[in-house]
């Protein structure tokens, strides 16, 4: 016989907990989240009522200076962008035409193509590294199954040999990186821009 403080997980139990993740919208992802390190205890106050849940707002301050991320480099250009409340909704990943169909652009000519889009900056490639669990799933494949290299192209670093580059962000071995591509260097589909929804 069992009391209440043991934990015994049956069949129909499990299933209980499977169809309330699914409702409430919970991906395989975040059950993980939930069993990891200390997770559940610090959760278990709210389920008995001595605790509440409060929002958080992720607020990326886009006009900042920069992280510098190699000695040697420099910021060439940084388009500000103010105070921008996280949202995945309000960005997409784009692709120039020329970047379409199999084309491949060179990156000098797809800087000059991308001036007056809304491009988002470094700021936020580094605050998501910071935060990956913000990071929509979507970015990491693209529909064929290719990695997404997403570029932040409202940033664009120059290194000590004066060559230009933009950052970008992949998923790669289990977890999300930071990388660069230099602007002499071809891009194509799966090389799109993170750029303000319109």
């Amino acid at each position: 016989m069992t009391t209440d403080t043991e934990l015994m997980l049956d069949v129909g139990q499990a299933n209980e907990l499977k169809l309330a993740a699914r409702r409430c919208g919970y991906t395989n992802a975040d059950l993980k989240l939930l069993s990891e390190g200390d997770t559940m205890a610090r959760i278990l106050p709210v389920l008995r009522g001595q605790a509440e849940v409060t929002i958080v707002n992720h607020v990326i301050d886009l006009d900042a200076p920069p992280l510098i991320p190699y000695d040697g480099w420099s910021v060439e250009e940084h388009k500000p962008g103010g105070q921008f409340k996280w949202d995945p909704t309000k960005i997409n990943l784009y692709l120039s035409p020329n970047q379409q169909g199999g084309k491949s652009i060179e990156g000098h000519k797809l800087r000059a193509e991308l001036v007056n889009q809304p491009v988002m900056n470094a700021n936020l490639l580094d605050y998501l590294l910071a935060h990956p669990h913000l990071i929509p799933e979507d970015w990491k494949r693209d529909a064929e199954g290719n990695t997404r290299f997403v570029h932040f192209w409202g940033t664009i670093y120059r290194n000590s040999g004066r060559s230009l580059y933009v950052r970008f962000l992949y998923w790669d071995d289990g977890h999300w990186q930071a990388d660069y591509g230099w602007l002499g260097s071809g891009w194509h589909v799966r090389y799109p821009a993170a750029r303000l929804a319109n």
